[in-house]
């Protein structure tokens, strides 16, 4: 009987042999996916860095180009409140000289009134008055309607002021 043992002797040898290299196939198939997977692994991180240095990178970009814009705002800004206070101080005096030579006007014109009760003079007292009703309908503001010409008036040393 130790004949039909044999047999299964050899093939519980067979197996076990079998056996042994499935299990040493798994253990280096078992290897190879964990190097795969460092190497994933290692392959992701990469990724991640260079994403994230990209990413840094676009964003200095995007950032040196707000401040320029920044710069370029603040430039606008200063050049044309610059422009506003050159358009303030020449309406200023405008209006400065347009309300002294309409005030020195009325000082004369009453002081031909004046004269004119003085001296009894009832003609030159109504020409004087209805004068001085007319400069007083006129406004002074009429003329900012065309600020290039007060501009012209303005550097005009020679220019003379009527109202």
């Amino acid at each position: 009987m130790v004949l039909p043992n044999i047999g299964t002797i050899c093939t519980a040898v067979n197996a076990t042999k079998s056996l042994a290299s499935i299990v040493v196939s798994y253990k280096q198939i078992g290897e190879q996916e964990g190097n795969k997977r460092r190497e994933i692994a290692a392959l992701e991180k990469t990724k991640s860095v260079d994403t994230l240095a990209s990413d840094y990178t676009e964003y200095k970009i995007i950032a040196e180009q707000e401040q320029i814009k920044r710069r370029e705002i603040e430039a606008w800004e200063k050049e044309t409140i610059t422009k506003i206070n050159a358009q303030r101080e020449l309406l200023m005096a405008y209006l400065d000289r347009s309300f002294d030579e309409r005030a020195e006007n009325f000082r004369a014109l009453f002081a031909v009134v004046d004269s004119a009760i003085a001296s009894g003079n009832n003609d030159q007292l109504a020409f004087t008055l209805n004068s001085i009703t007319e400069i007083a309908k006129s406004s002074p503001f009429k003329d900012l309607a065309n600020l290039a010409s007060v501009r012209a008036a303005l550097d005009d040393p020679e220019h003379e002021w009527t109202f």
